[in-house]
């Protein structure tokens, strides 16, 4: 075993080197850097759209009301909104005086291409007639209400302008973690652990299909046993990948100490604790890469050309993304059925578990999965080296070669 891991180190370095030492590296690792950009400039341009969009044709509901009643709808509408962000409140309101038929006032404001109105209350408020667009009925509830509170004001015989209460309001920040916090610390886990999985072990997909074509993995297996290589290309494969790693989350820390503490960060402490959620996560990074990497290298050794890996690597995608849901189900129900699934399976099982670490402070389960998951990572090594072995260098009698004695190469 310990000359295994020495051959299989010596084939890491050469690959580790073989990516990190080229120009094209550094594109590699700042490709992140080019999607945020390319990100912010696609943001900022649908909010220019959206900005300008709404200074040509302002939205707004509107109430047809005479002068006397829409003075008291907006101081209304004005303690009504209150309750809202900003951001998430309904159109501004805005007042028209009826002009005959308010039924068809109504439906012309709606059609009306000058101002773009989603919702139009007319009628008695004790019994308001709304009518909206199909897609903005909440504008129309929001009207309702606003109908019902002025009427109950009437009712009582207390002023709209009348407060009754004096509350006071005190913004009190909790350091304990909160159970919808913790869950959706284990949620960004499961999302973060895939997507870097994903990039960077997709890399490897195309490495053995490269050698196969100059040679270079005939020398290899003629030097070394092939599990040795898949090993060596997985280690190597995983140093790249912890280098890009290190350079985003030393630049994501730095970020993070400039986030105020009144964004309530502390309520997403995970129940495990947080330096023992990062080295969990760290784990589980570890053993879905691998396993990932490892059927990905299957996959490449078996391709000959670029077309065959796409073809081939396209149903590894779709199941990868099929365990990804999965997990991410396990993370918002921890304690289902579904979960205990998730935890098992061994490729959906680093996700899963991951999120466990977030709701669950039970340590031995985390031991005893990544110790399952490192027996399966050793399975796809080994399936994936038997597979190439007899369907490439033909050196095996067939698939029943897979479970007998190691056949003599003939490279």
């Amino acid at each position: 075993m310990s000359r295994i891991l020495k051959q299989a180190m010596v084939v890491a370095r050469r690959d580790f080197l073989a990516v990190v030492a080229t120009p094209t590296f550094l594109i590699f690792l700042l490709a992140p850097l080019m999607m945020l950009a390319l990100g912010l400039a696609s943001g900022s341009g649908a909010a220019y759209l959206a900005t300008s969009s709404e200074a040509q044709s302002k939205v707004s509901i509107v109430a047809i009301a005479e002068p006397t009643l829409g003075a008291k709808l907006l101081k209304g509408d004005a303690d009504l909104r209150l309750l809202y962000r900003e951001a998430e409140g309904p159109p501004s309101l805005s007042i028209v005086a009826p002009k005959g038929d308010p039924a068809v006032q109504a439906k012309a404001l709606l059609a009306s291409k000058d101002q773009d109105v989603t919702a139009v209350m007319f009628g008695p408020l004790l019994a308001p007639k709304i009518v909206h667009q199909p897609i903005s009925e909440r504008h129309g509830r929001y009207l309702a209400t606003l109908a019902e509170q002025m009427v109950r004001a009437e009712k009582s015989g207390i002023a709209m302008d009348v407060q009754l209460t004096r509350p006071s309001f005190t913004a009190l920040a909790t350091s304990l973690p909160s159970k919808s916090g913790a869950q959706a610390s284990g949620f960004g886990a499961v999302v973060i652990i895939f997507m870097l999985t994903l990039i960077l072990a997709s890399q490897s997909i195309g490495m053995l299909a490269e050698e196969k074509s100059n040679k270079v993995i005939e020398v290899l297996a003629a030097a070394v046993p092939l599990e040795a290589v898949f090993l060596g290309k997985l280690i190597g494969m995983f140093g790249v990948a912890m280098l890009f790693i290190a350079f985003w989350g030393v630049l994501t820390g730095i970020a993070f100490a400039f986030v105020p503490a009144s964004f309530g960060l502390a309520g997403f402490v995970p129940a495990i604790g947080l330096v023992q959620f990062i080295v969990l996560c760290g784990a589980y990074f570890t053993m879905a890469f691998m396993l990932l990497s490892a059927v990905f290298l299957g996959i490449g050794a078996q391709a000959s050309t670029m077309r065959e890996i796409q073809m081939m690597s396209l149903p590894v995608t779709i199941f990868q993304m099929a365990m990804f849901g999965l997990a991410a189900a396990a993370a918002g129900r921890p304690n289902g059925a579904i979960a205990t699934i998730a935890q098992i399976f061994p490729f959906s099982s680093p996700f899963a578990m991951a999120a466990r670490g977030a709701t669950d402070a039970t340590l031995w389960p985390h031991l005893l999965a990544i110790l399952w998951q490192a027996i399966w990572v050793g399975i796809t090594i080994w399936v994936a080296a038997r597979l190439f072995r007899i369907g490439v260098l033909k050196s095996g009698g067939g698939i029943k070669d897979m479970f007998g004695q190691r056949s003599t190469k003939s490279v």
